[in-house]
């Protein structure tokens, strides 16, 4: 994999911070896009720009046949078994708030979620993976029970297991947490939930961009992520579904485009995925994301997914590993450093969180980060959306690196330089 290469597209890499060389390692919040998808973006608007399902001139059906290509090209990149299954919608967030409004607001049958039934999901939870299912408890009365991890912050199968009872009907866990990088195995707890009679759902936002994922072999019954985690815009993620229960299930919004029929009285709903985008869509970030071809002119709109694909996932897994690798290595040297999760570069993803202690106090996270800007290192700081889990590790919030594509193993060493002068000439 050529790194060189690769960073050339990132415009955004190529400035200064404070006078020195911009090292971008939050990545975990957001990513940096590439030209390709820039250009993409620039072509959707001044060339296609026109509103989808709606107009029969030569604008509006190109921008359908772009919007509906995407679909079929986030289907490929996932492995799910129908382009039908791909419903875009802004973030991860929203995707897991479609299905627990659906699960709790006027579903039927055995998909809706009723008192006493049971949510089962873990204590590292980002909170767009817990807050809904709080408020699903307090709308139908559902309970939730939680999976504690283990000291290195890996999950235990058998405490998964025993967690299930006969009125557990979801399981809904991270497959690569936010803060500690772990990476879960869903396959495994999938296979739990269906044993249980569960549905299982996956919060793919910091998987989906880093490593090779087919739902299919996954076995999720729905999984979520958002473009902009993967060099897409912001404003554009995906929630997979299995057909079947998306059929099933009631729309998340009301209004156009979701609708087969409307009179004054009632108003029957479309086909899928049309039930669940309700309203006017981010038809640029969704060709962003996914890529799509003009037809007419044989012209390839390029899309995250097109530009992660020619690399190779398996290529862009093996690279955040080396340097995660690299970092932990350099980070458990570092005196008052304490890195949290798992200990084996091959057990997390590229995801690093630490605490920085002097004199036997703990430092301000947000002060080490803002330490770091300093010398050009972007990284986050405080409770990363995942309170709880803060709670659980008894601290105030750790400092986080996180790594992607472009990253190199000359910018780890320089945090890794930059960290130690900091911890010895910087914190009185």
């Amino acid at each position: 994999m050529d790194v060189q290469r690769i960073r050339a597209d990132f415009p955004i890499l190529q400035q200064d911070v404070h006078g020195r060389s911009l090292v971008y390692l939050d990545n975990a919040a957001t990513t940096q896009k590439p030209r390709q998808v820039l250009d993409t973006i620039e072509a959707f608007y001044t060339q296609y720009n026109a509103n989808i399902h709606r107009s029969p001139h030569r604008l509006g059906q190109a921008a359908t046949e772009l919007y509906e290509q995407a679909h079929r090209n986030v289907a490929r990149f996932t492995g799910a078994a129908d382009w039908r299954e791909i419903v875009f919608v802004r973030n991860a967030t929203e995707a897991v708030n479609l299905v627990a409004y659906a699960l709790t607001c006027n579903a039927s049958g055995q998909l809706a979620l009723r008192a006493g039934d049971e949510v089962l999901l873990t204590v590292a939870e980002h909170h767009s993976n817990l807050v809904p299912w709080q408020v699903a408890r307090e709308r139908v009365g559902i309970a939730l029970k939680f999976v504690d991890i283990e000291p290195d912050g890996k999950l235990d199968l058998d405490r998964v297991a025993a967690s299930l009872t006969d009125r557990t009907r979801l399981v809904a866990c991270a497959h690569v947490g936010n803060v500690l990088g772990t990476v879960n195995p869903v396959r495994e707890i999938a296979g739990l939930a269906h044993e249980a009679g569960a549905l299982c759902l996956v919060d793919g936002a910091q998987s989906v961009p880093h490593m090779p994922v087919d739902v299919a072999e996954m076995g999720a019954d729905f999984l979520c992520f958002s473009g902009h985690k993967m060099l897409a815009p912001m404003g554009i993620g995906v929630l997979y579904g299995r057909r079947d229960l998306l059929e099933e299930m009631p729309p998340f919004l009301y209004g156009g485009d979701m609708i087969e029929d409307v009179s004054l009285s009632r108003a029957t709903w479309n086909e899928l995925p049309w039930k669940f985008e309700a309203g006017t869509p981010n038809v640029a970030g969704a060709v962003a994301l996914g890529g799509a071809t003009d037809h007419r002119t044989g012209r390839h709109l390029i899309g995250a997914m097109d530009y992660l694909r020619e690399i190779g996932m398996d290529a862009v897994c093996e690279h955040e590993r080396s340097l995660v690798a690299r970092a932990m290595a350099g980070l458990q040297t570092l005196p008052g450093v304490h890195v949290y999760g798992p200990s084996a570069p091959g057990e997390r993803a590229g995801v690093l969180s630490f605490s920085v202690e002097k004199h036997g106090m703990a430092v301000d996270a947000h002060l080490v980060a803002q330490l770091l800007d300093e010398e050009g290192i972007a990284v986050r700081a405080g409770g990363h959306c995942a309170y709880p889990l803060a709670a659980r590790l008894g601290i105030a919030g750790t400092v986080r690196a996180s790594f992607y594509l472009y990253n190199t193993l000359s910018e780890v060493d320089y945090l890794l330089t930059t960290l130690q002068e900091i911890v010895e000439q910087k914190l009185l």
